[in-house]
């Protein structure tokens, strides 16, 4: 199977957004008949529109403009689909960050919601995240069942909390999608040495597509280096900079090798900790 990831440079421009997606997935270098993977990055139809404009967007449980644009390519181009992230309203007048994942006929086949907001202060020319403001955290974890192996799903910051890998471990994932738009701060300083922990943790496929550039006139400035590693923690693809595809064929018999060679789960004895 080849998994591609889109590297992209996204707006509040919600419409050359969609044009920038549908153009790239027409030219996707593949072969005849091979099953495709396509993982798009966090925001990668609405990059930091104010909570107005998400809310503008925002699809409910029975509508959703983007969703159904995002379904649509999936059927039109035959691939297997993790649409980066959407905004889909939640009760409490915020949006939840969702991604979705579409099968190659464009039927849904689960999504997540971002359970970990970035409320943090970095030193860029934002200065302060706070997307709790806007966004409304997630409550469950997902893995979904496909015909090339079990695949979690996880966004940007949810990358820091290694227990949530390990569950998503746990619940059978063997690849583990990361739609991100890392700051060029944190990212350089973190992106790829977290990948590469959670790959090696979990023994999973880690499958990090990512913003990059500047946003907005220069508002925002993402890190980039999109990037695939393997359950040995190999970075065997990756895109540093300029918006396009990074692509690898993966097999799961490499994958199935690696945890019977060193089985983490079985040999794992921590549960809770045992204060005295």
């Amino acid at each position: 199977m080849q998994i591609s990831l889109l590297q992209c440079q996204s707006s509040r421009d919600v419409q050359a957004n969609l044009a920038f997606v549908d153009s790239q997935l027409k030219d996707l270098p593949r072969e005849a008949n091979e099953p495709q993977l396509v993982v798009l990055p966090e925001c990668c139809l609405l990059f930091g529109g104010h909570e107005s404009q998400q809310l503008e967007y925002a699809g409910s449980q029975h509508q959703s403009e983007l969703k159904n644009a995002l379904a649509s390519m999936a059927k039109k181009y035959q691939v297997y689909f993790i649409a980066g992230t959407i905004p889909m309203r939640a009760d409490d007048g915020r949006v939840f960050s969702r991604c979705y994942f579409f099968d190659d006929h464009g039927v849904t086949l689960g999504h997540y919601d971002k359970l970990h907001l970035f409320d943090v202060e970095v030193s860029d020319n934002t200065k302060t995240y706070r997307e709790s403001d806007t966004f409304h955290p997630g409550d469950h974890i997902s893995v979904i069942d496909t015909p090339f192996g079990k695949v979690g799903l996880a966004i940007c910051y949810d990358i820091r909390f290694g227990d949530m890998f390990r569950a998503l471990r746990l619940a059978g994932a063997d690849y583990i999608a990361l739609p991100s738009a890392f700051t060029k701060v944190t990212g350089e300083a973190h992106w790829q040495v977290l990948l590469q922990a959670r790959a090696i943790e979990t023994q999973c496929y880690l499958l990090g597509a990512g913003q990059w550039g500047q946003h907005n006139q220069g508002s925002r400035e993402t890190w980039g280096h999109s990037m695939i590693v393997d359950p040995w923690g190999r970075v065997i693809a990756e895109r540093a900079t300029e918006c396009g595809w990074v692509q690898a064929k993966v097999d799961l018999a490499e994958l199935q090798r690696i945890r019977q060679q060193m089985p983490l789960m079985g040999h794992n004895r921590f549960r809770e900790p045992q204060l005295k």
